[in-house]
């Protein structure tokens, strides 16, 4: 039965998006996000109006309550879905336009820190005083730029030792669920340094025995925990190695062991088209937005602009 187009709310068209994302088979730690952003933001502030009487000012309204009340990361997210909440619609015909598309939110990048990535000496320190427990898994992550949802995921079978090659080809969400990679860039090969090869090498027998046959378990076997990793092995490993900020706080979450090797990448001088490819990103663009200050040499600079002035300036 067709429901009429006049009296379907924005809640509404919300349930129709979701069961469509529910068809689709979406990461389960992704539906809940959805869900978080249509139950805690969208329903809220305007799920009671009408699809079809929704304008661009309640939009506006909308996003600016968004920014007043959460972070402006938490706006981004609520307005992306609500795009896409009223593009599902707009393909069903409830609505003609999608005027969530007219409303925009200025980038803030002038008010964003500077990233900060580990120094070549504080990636040494990492590696040098990591217990040999954990010395693979912090290697295998500094080396080859693997997010950590991959390395949770990683399997023996996914590490050809004759050809030094580990295969992504899945990762663990948040939920120790195991699952597709992220992206379809996602799946690629990673080549190892002989010294990572002999590592691992050495740490499968004493690897933790289980079902999923990991690469990085917990002790029993089974997918560890993206906190444990952080809270039980790179927080102290911070610690230890002095890696803190003014306050005595550790200075990185676990993603900025796949920027280090991103930075050992560029030192290397590997171009960025196969930087890109290692780190499985989508697109050179992300590459560059990320790391694009990496691939400067500012001492070129000064001598390429030395040369542009004494062939101006020649007599």
């Amino acid at each position: 039965m067709t429901t009429p187009t006049d009296t379907v709310t924005i809640s509404d068209a919300a349930k129709i998006w979701i069961a469509r994302c529910e068809l689709e088979q979406l990461e389960r730690a992704t539906l809940h996000s959805y869900r978080g952003h249509v139950k805690n933001h969208i329903e809220p502030k305007i799920g009671y109006l009408l699809l079809t009487e929704l304008s661009a000012v309640h939009v506006r309204d909308f996003l600016d309550a968004m920014l007043r009340d959460s972070t402006r990361a938490m706006a981004k997210k609520c307005l992306t879905t609500l795009r896409s909440i009223i593009s599902a619609a707009q393909e069903r015909g409830l609505v003609q336009h999608n005027v969530a598309r007219d409303v925009k939110l200025r980038r803030s990048e002038r008010h964003d820190p500077d990233r900060v990535f580990p120094t070549k000496a504080e990636i040494k320190a990492l590696i040098a005083n990591a217990p040999e427990r954990h010395q693979p898994i912090i290697m295998t992550a500094l080396l080859t730029g693997m997010r950590m949802s991959e390395l949770r995921g990683l399997t023996w079978d996914a590490i050809d030792f004759n050809r030094s090659i580990i295969t992504v080809r899945k990762r663990a969400d948040r939920y120790c669920d195991m699952g597709n990679t992220k992206s379809k860039a996602g799946r690629r090969e990673i080549p190892m340094g002989p010294g990572l090869a002999k590592l691992l090498k050495a740490w499968r027998p004493a690897c933790p025995k289980g079902d999923l046959d990991l690469v990085f378990p917990n002790g029993v076997g089974n997918v560890e925990t993206h906190s444990n990793i952080y809270n039980r092995i790179f927080k102290p490993l911070m610690l230890t190695c002095g890696i803190v900020d003014g306050e005595g706080a550790p200075r990185f979450s676990l993603h900025a062991m796949r920027h280090a090797a991103a930075s050992l990448f560029i030192e290397q001088g590997w171009p960025p088209k196969r930087i890109q490819v290692m780190l499985g990103h989508s697109s050179i663009t992300m590459t560059y937005d990320v790391y694009g200050h990496l691939f400067h040499d500012p001492a070129k600079d000064v001598d390429l602009m030395g040369e542009m002035e004494r062939e101006l300036l020649v007599a």
